[in-house]
């Protein structure tokens, strides 16, 4: 994993934004794939909200996905094998780049078709806690035409990201505006991030 560790970063560094293919191996993609389809079938996601824990906003002209926390607690197999992955990821990001990040949290996102997310910056303007954004994608065969990209604004240009499932993204939360244009088919991924205090 260290190659990969090192290629998300060395993207990062060059162009403010990490990609990387094979985060995720094919297994485990796989895996909180069906994780996330049984939490859905089962009605355990939560129609996603604005802001954070102190001030929470549900605009569905805004976003549109549902969501579900990762836990240890839940005792899944798959999520504690995600979580191993992310210690893993966060002890080679502090020891090559200094970046004290101290903890992260993640949860499960599906978009609906039709389903989006508008443009908008990921830190909160009341907590500096959130550093970096990492997104892992769950989408096997996904095509252009599938839509679903997520839009990233840097620099008066536009970078759109195809959520290809294995796939991670890597950027400062303060930094980048980010979209997730609108899918035409069920989209799922696993969205967080990594954190300081």
């Amino acid at each position: 994993m260290t190659e990969i560790f090192d290629c998300l970063i060395d993207n990062y560094i060059e162009d403010k934004v990490g990609v990387v293919e094979n985060f995720l191996s094919i297994a485990l993609a796989a895996h909180l794939k069906t994780n996330l389809i049984h939490l859905f079938q089962n009605n355990e996601l939560l129609s996603a909200g604005i802001g954070n824990h102190k001030i929470v906003v549900h605009d569905k002209l805004v976003r549109s996905d549902v969501i579900y926390w990762l836990d240890r607690k839940h005792n899944n197999p798959y999520e504690n094998e995600f979580f191993d992955l992310m210690d893993k990821f966060v002890l080679h990001i502090n020891n090559t780049c200094y970046t004290g990040i101290t903890g992260y949290e993640f949860h499960y996102t599906l978009y609906q078709p039709g389903a989006f997310y508008k443009k908008h910056i990921d830190q909160f303007q009341n907590n500096g806690s959130r550093q970096y954004s990492l997104i892992l994608y769950l989408n096997a065969d996904w095509k252009i035409e599938d839509g679903g990209e997520l839009r990233i604004y840097q620099n008066d240009a536009q970078q759109n990201i195809s959520p290809v499932s294995g796939k991670g993204v890597f950027f400062k939360s303060a930094d980048l505006a980010h979209e997730v244009l609108v899918t035409n088919k069920q989209r799922m991924s696993i969205t967080g991030w990594l954190k300081i205090g």
